[in-house]
């Protein structure tokens, strides 16, 4: 066990969090703790905005036919809301550990601010390579600032006195690093990634609405061709399948977390057709919706 993991398992014990299946919110503002002691198979799931980290256990992440996989040692940069399958693996009998930090969009845009008036030199990153999410080898620097947050959630009084200084620390370390173009150019508005993050988020914000290519391009102030070229570079779907597995991810939520009805769920996320609901929910879930 590495000592990050021994970190996160002090943690978890401290907090009685050992019967825990899923994440958990800390007492630091947008930082989570990921716990499981089965994994699961391959299914979908939705990752958002932030830094993702693992200290025990594996994942293999699959974005339509890319697969991604990390494990202790590595550390996920995802730019923009992530519709994917994943499938999580203990190992040698212990739980699945990890961190996950959300990243506010003022922070971000902030701390870019202040290393470009520094002379950062964000030229180094590839542009070619515009994917919204991205696995890196988790530096020494970065290592020792996740090993300080977990130290000071084991404290209330340095949890919350520290807690916001250490988000930054992370945050700056991911932006540094070598996938840290991902966040970078997030904060450029006038970039074709900015572009598509913000009619992403007219997906996550009007997914019940009818969305239309046209109407997400206008959105990006790009031409429907430059549009949908540039939303499969970020999210290695086009834009109907992508705005289809937020539809679905979210009824899934309703019926399970919220108890909704089928139909009222179907409705609710967009769709007209009961019928076309349950067969696009089969085909997406590999069951239907009255048996998640």
């Amino acid at each position: 066990m590495s000592n990050l993991a021994q970190l996160m398992q002090s943690y978890v014990e401290l907090k009685g969090w050992d019967d825990l299946e899923g994440i958990r919110e800390t007492a630091i503002k947008n930082v989570w703790l990921y716990r499981s002691s089965e994994g699961n198979g391959r299914q979908p799931f939705t990752y958002q905005s932030g830094i993702i980290l693992l200290g025990q256990g594996h994942k293999n992440i699959h974005i339509g036919e890319r697969p991604v996989a990390y494990g202790p040692g590595d550390y996920l940069v995802v730019g923009v809301p992530m519709p994917l399958e994943c499938e999580a693996f203990p190992q040698d009998g212990e739980p699945l550990l990890g961190l996950t930090i959300n990243i506010d969009s003022k922070l971000l845009h902030r701390l870019v601010k202040r290393m470009e008036d520094e002379s950062f030199l964000s030229c180094e990153y590839d542009k070619h390579r515009t994917s919204g999410l991205e696995s890196a080898a988790m530096e020494p620097q970065m290592l020792e600032s996740c090993m300080r947050i977990m130290k000071a959630l084991h404290c209330d009084i340095e949890a919350k006195i520290l807690g916001e200084s250490l988000v930054t620390e992370i945050v700056y370390r991911a932006l540094t690093g070598r996938e840290g173009r991902v966040l970078f150019e997030l904060a450029h508005h006038d970039g074709h990634y900015a572009r598509v993050a913000k009619a992403l988020a007219k997906v996550h914000q009007e997914y019940s609405h009818a969305l239309t290519v046209q109407s997400l391009a206008e959105e990006a102030n790009m031409s429907v061709s430059a549009f949908h070229a540039a939303f499969r570079n970020v999210t290695f779907e086009t834009p109907l399948q992508y705005l289809k597995k937020v539809r679905l991810n979210k009824a899934k939520e309703l019926i399970q977390v919220e108890g909704k009805r089928v139909s009222e769920a179907a409705e609710l996320v967009g769709y007209t057709s009961p019928s076309q609901f349950s067969r696009e929910f089969k085909r997406h879930f590999n069951t239907t919706p009255r048996t998640v």
